[in-house]
């Protein structure tokens, strides 16, 4: 006899899959145009490279430590709003590497990833109405991508 898959297993594997496909997918622009890239003016708060490599990972870790708690801990309707509305950043995330790194449209790219943080910030907020130490686990992302959509305005305006 089959027995149904719950609508939590179903919510956490959606953010799951999420978290694991911008990991994946938001690597795929960079480095295709070295040279376009490293001749770039830089804003004068941009952090090392080597600051980018360890956040990224450690940003991931939080989502999907998260993500497992929180879906198995709300609501089905409220991990749900929680998907959607980390999908919507996911997708805008991603728009802005494609559109920085691949036609280079730099004013549109930060557009992209100011409307990421903002949806991120709504994110954190969704999450620690339910779970409190979740949202907490999430602020240092939603504080990251605001320094990164900050650096891309400034790339924007400088380039």
């Amino acid at each position: 006899m089959r027995t149904a898959v719950p609508a939590s297993a179903w919510a956490t594997g959606g953010w799951l899959a999420l978290v694991v496909a911008y990991a994946v997918l938001s690597t795929l622009w960079i480095g295709r145009d070295p040279g376009w890239y490293a001749h770039l003016s830089r804003p004068s708060f941009q952090p090392p490279d080597l600051v980018f490599g360890v956040i990224w990972p450690l940003n991931f870790l939080a989502l999907f430590v998260v993500g497992v708690w929180f879906s198995r801990s709300v609501s089905d309707a409220t991990a749900w709003r929680a998907n959607v509305v980390l999908g919507a950043s996911v997708v805008a995330a991603l728009a802005w590497s494609w559109l920085f790194y691949v036609p280079h449209r730099l004013p549109a790219a930060a557009l992209c990833l100011v409307g990421a943080a903002v949806l991120t910030w709504v994110l954190v907020g969704l999450v620690a109405q339910s779970v409190p130490w979740a949202g907490v686990v999430l602020l240092p992302y939603a504080g990251w991508l605001s320094i990164a959509a900050a650096l891309s305005v400034q790339y924007a305006r400088l380039n």
